[in-house]
């Protein structure tokens, strides 16, 4: 995740900007069975992660998540857990359409924020598994909170805060003991993506841009390692490379209005935080000179009110369904 993502994150607490492929079958999130681990032989597991491999003994009761996200797939699973960290204060139960009904009344502890956790909050709790799979854990963390409960950190084959949302699921779901569960709530988000795929065939070869604007003369597009930019090449859209190549190690391309060719695509999707940012990109004179502009390709999306790029940089098994949900029916209005 970028720097600047993490300033404006927290510059705006109710405004969330954080990969993907995706759909919806017969078994869709969060409905998944609630029956007793346990009782089918799951345990003992082992999970291999960042630092190690932790064995889970016996089905835990008690879950503490320390990912920023890592709620979610847990709620999908059937398990409320005990203890949360605050993402950039956007409190994490009851807040978001995708979780309101999983967390009921539930209100967690909140144990800490972001990779700075509060350890007494944490052992007050008793839990009997830690997750931090979609997170920036450090060793000693780890070695700390190890001695409270068995701890699943992040996966090792990806960065800190890049396991793409099917990773993250399965990971946690085996932790769980919920290893199939997890795999048939992945299938189902699949599913989603590809039923929305099959029906606009149109968008097949359809170049896309995903960008945003913190402010006047700075732009930045999602290069297509973003979980953003693979939402939409799950629903069949083609990436820039260029936008990529520019990118380098980050997860955006910043450039300034003399590159405003790079938004010049077939699509055109701005996520931004209100309609005076859209209004004030969509007073640049250079921006009205762009053909994706003219012909009316561009479309202009919230990061809240609705929460349509919250879902979509949240990337989790629950908030991809209500990005396809809300996103497919914008691009159908785009007729060019």
């Amino acid at each position: 995740m970028s720097t600047k993502f993490k300033l404006v994150a927290a510059v705006s607490v109710a405004a969330l900007a954080l990969a993907a492929c995706g759909g919806g079958g017969d078994a869709g999130p969060g409905a998944t069975s609630q029956g007793n681990a346990a009782a089918t032989g799951a345990f003992p597991v082992s999970v291999e992660h960042k630092y190690g491999t932790t064995e889970i003994k016996t089905e835990p009761k008690k879950v503490v998540t320390l990912g920023l996200s890592d709620q979610e797939p847990v709620l999908a699973l059937g398990v409320k857990p005990v203890g949360v960290v605050d993402w950039f204060k956007e409190r994490p139960y009851g807040n978001w359409p995708w979780t309101g009904e999983l967390w009921g009344d539930t209100q967690p502890e909140i144990v800490g924020e972001r990779d700075e956790y509060n350890l007494e909050k944490v052992a007050a709790l008793k839990p009997d598994l830690i997750l931090a799979v979609y997170s920036g854990m450090k060793q000693e963390q780890y070695d700390t909170l190890s001695k409270i409960a068995p701890v699943v950190a992040q996966p090792k084959a990806f960065p800190d805060y890049a396991a793409p949302w099917q990773d993250q699921t399965l990971h946690i779901g085996k932790a769980l003991g919920k290893e199939k569960e997890a795999q048939a709530l992945i299938d189902g988000v699949a599913k989603r993506f590809a039923d929305a795929k099959a029906a606009h065939p149109e968008w097949a070869g359809k170049t896309m841009v995903v960008a945003d604007s913190f402010k006047p003369g700075q732009y930045s597009a999602f290069a297509p390692t973003d979980p953003k930019a693979i939402f939409m090449k799950e629903l069949g859209f083609t990436l820039v490379d260029e936008i990529g190549e520019l990118a380098g190690q980050l997860n955006v391309a910043e450039f300034s209005e003399e590159r405003f060719d790079l938004l010049d695509a077939d699509r055109l999707v701005w996520l931004m935080f209100d309609q005076s940012a859209w209004e004030r990109v969509k007073s640049v004179p250079a921006y009205q000179r762009l053909g994706v502009v003219s012909e009316k390709r561009d479309l202009f999306l919230t990061y809240m009110d609705p929460p349509i790029g919250a879902a979509m940089s949240f990337n989790t098994v629950l908030s991809v369904p209500y990005g396809i949900e809300q996103v497919v029916p914008l691009l159908e209005a785009i007729k060019n």
